[in-house]
């Protein structure tokens, strides 16, 4: 029985391995939202991190979490960074690009409690008063995100925060 048992987990494992490998190396998970401002003014709340208090979803799960802003003030060379407990982690973010009233990119580097670097775009499209905004991000996968995507993908876990900051942010350039 016990053998039967072991063999059954060493299968399960092999099985779980084998998709794993079938992933792709790349992820990217996207998000959109009409608002009813004009680009400019949804591009100021982007390229302030000190603005991303007010919408970003990951803001209000950890009270206590450390801030700290370096570089430019806003636009490009700003810097992020954090550090707070399991459900934020730690990381950093970095303007790299502005094209402005158009694109952001943004490095982002996430410390703990996983180590990934991935790429967050934001694109702003305007016509007849209203900009939509589209909220991406993409990277690498390595061997263990695959495994986790096996269970769960990243679309999944990162989608409906992308969303509910969307929408918070929507709400506060509407303003």
């Amino acid at each position: 029985m016990i053998k039967l048992f072991g063999v059954a987990v060493v299968l399960l494992v092999l099985v779980v391995l084998a998709l794993a490998a079938t992933k792709p190396a790349s992820f990217r998970v996207e998000r959109s939202i009409a608002i009813n401002a004009p680009p400019e003014k949804v591009l100021a709340l982007i390229t302030d991190f000190r603005a991303w208090a007010g919408w970003s979803p990951w803001e209000t799960l950890d009270p206590g979490m450390k801030k700290t802003y370096t570089g430019a003030q806003t636009g490009k060379g700003a810097v992020y960074a954090w550090d707070g407990a399991n459900s934020v982690g730690s990381g950093r973010m970095e303007i790299t690009e502005v094209a402005a009233p158009s694109k952001v990119l943004i490095k982002l580097d996430f410390l703990r409690p996983f180590e990934a670097h991935n790429i967050t775009e934001f694109s702003l499209a305007s016509a007849g008063g209203v900009t939509t905004l589209s909220w991406a991000m993409y990277g690498p996968t390595n061997f263990m995100t695959k495994v986790m995507s096996v269970f769960c993908s990243m679309d999944k876990m990162v989608g409906k925060d992308f969303a509910k900051g969307l929408a918070s942010l929507k709400a506060l350039a509407e303003k």
